[in-house]
């Protein structure tokens, strides 16, 4: 990432002080991060311009991702008050408040929003949430033609964690497994998501598409 490490790395730091990152060295967790990036490059996917990453929590991937494509707009959003007051913090401490800002609040009602609908040409989760779930809640924010980059569990069978008929009823195509260093799914969203996704808070993970 050059000569933003330093910076990102502090940062991070201090999110796993925070107890906002999981177990392992930063520079693991950066390290993933990266893999965002070299997924999207691997999965031929052009440089965004808009970008939401779903429960950024302690500013991976969101953060990362934000250096690396320097030109684009990011949404960093999260459920907690507290992990947003630490995302707010590190974007100003990362110099980086003139193209990201964070929302904190539920997907399932930010995607309702008439000014984030379809607002992004990608969007980026880790550990979000399950896959019927996450798909359902980053529908509500794609564009048509955006992408969906998730990363997957090393071990289990990526692919059949995804249905193509559920993907299908937000407007989604079939998912497509990028393996870089690390393993991500990439799903392009066909067609408008319907206006009935995502649904109410909650309802997602209690009654899920697939």
């Amino acid at each position: 990432m050059g000569s933003g490490d330093s910076g990102i790395l502090r940062v991070l730091e201090r999110s796993k002080e925070l107890g906002f990152l999981g177990p392992g060295p930063v520079d693991d967790h950066l390290r993933h991060a990266i893999g965002f990036t070299n997924a999207a490059d691997a999965a031929g996917i052009a440089m965004p311009r808009r970008v939401i990453d779903l429960g950024s929590g302690g500013g991976v991937p969101g953060l990362v991702v934000a250096i690396h494509w320097s030109d684009a707009e990011l949404l960093l959003l999260d459920g907690s008050t507290k992990r947003c007051a630490f995302l707010e913090e590190a974007v100003a401490d990362l110099d980086l408040g003139d193209r990201v800002s964070v929302r904190c609040g539920r997907a399932e009602d930010l995607a309702h929003e008439e000014a984030l609908r379809h607002w992004a040409d990608l969007v980026v989760a880790r550990s979000f949430a399950a896959p019927a779930i996450t798909a359902e809640c980053a529908a509500g924010f794609l564009e048509t033609g955006g992408h969906l980059i998730v990363s997957e569990p090393p071990m289990e069978a990526a692919i059949e964690r995804w249905d193509i008929q559920g993907l299908a009823e937000l407007g989604m195509g079939d998912p497509k497994l990028v393996a870089t260093e690390l393993r991500f799914m990439v799903i392009t969203q066909n067609q408008p998501c319907p206006i009935r996704f995502p649904r109410r808070v909650g309802v997602p993970a209690k009654r899920p598409l697939f």
